[in-house]
C-alpha cells in the first residue's frame, strides 16, 4: 500500500504539470510549478527519510528484517533518483520562466529566442513528468512484486503398499 500510494503522489504531481499546449510565460505558470515543487520535495524528502529509517531498523533489529522489508526499503531508495532528477528538471524550467519573462521586457526583437526558451520549458516540463513517471512505475512494479517464500522440504512420501506376487 505504501508503495502504490507514493507512486500515485508521483503521478499526481506530473498530472499537475501544464503540457506544451498550456504552457503561457504568466504568473500563474510559475504557481504552479511553486507549488508542485514544494508537493515533489516533500515526497523527495519523506522517500529520504522512510528509507534511512528502515536502513536503521534493519541494522538494529536484524532478526525482523525480511525480503518483503528489504525489497520495500531498496524500492524507497532506488525512487529517490528519478524524484530528485525531476525537481531538478523543474528547477530549470523555473529558471527557464524568469529567461522567458527577462526578454518580453527586452522589445519585439527577441521572438525567436523567446520561442527557443519556450521550447526549453516545454522540455524541461517533459523531461520531469518522464522522471516522475519512472519513479512511479519502480514503486509499483516493487509493490506488485511477491517474494517467493522458501520452499519447506518436501514432505516424506509415505512408504508404498508392498505387494507380494505369488504364483
Amino acid at each position: 500500500m505504501l508503495l502504490h500510494d507514493l507512486a500515485d503522489r508521483l503521478n499526481t504531481v506530473a498530472d499537475q504539470l501544464p503540457l506544451p499546449d498550456q504552457i503561457r510565460p504568466d504568473p500563474a505558470l510559475s504557481e504552479i510549478l511553486d507549488d508542485e515543487v514544494r508537493h515533489l520535495a516533500r515526497l523527495l524528502g519523506y522517500l529520504a527519510g522512510e528509507s534511512a529509517l528502515r536502513h536503521r531498523a534493519a541494522a538494529r533489529y536484524p532478526a525482523q528484517d525480511t525480503a518483503t522489508q528489504r525489497r520495500i526499503t531498496f524500492a524507497l531508495a532506488r525512487a529517490a533518483e528519478p524524484t530528485g532528477a525531476a525537481l531538478a528538471a523543474l528547477g530549470s524550467a523555473i529558471h527557464v520562466i524568469g529567461v522567458i519573462a527577462n526578454l518580453t521586457h527586452q522589445g519585439p526583437g527577441q521572438a525567436r529566442d523567446r520561442a527557443a526558451a519556450h521550447q526549453h520549458l516545454a522540455d524541461r516540463l517533459d523531461e520531469s513528468r518522464t522522471h516522475l513517471a519512472r519513479a512511479a512505475k519502480g514503486l509499483r512494479k516493487a509493490a506488485d512484486t511477491r517474494t517467493a517464500p522458501i520452499p519447506a522440504a518436501p514432505a516424506p512420501s509415505p512408504p508404498a503398499a508392498i505387494t507380494s506376487r505369488t504364483r
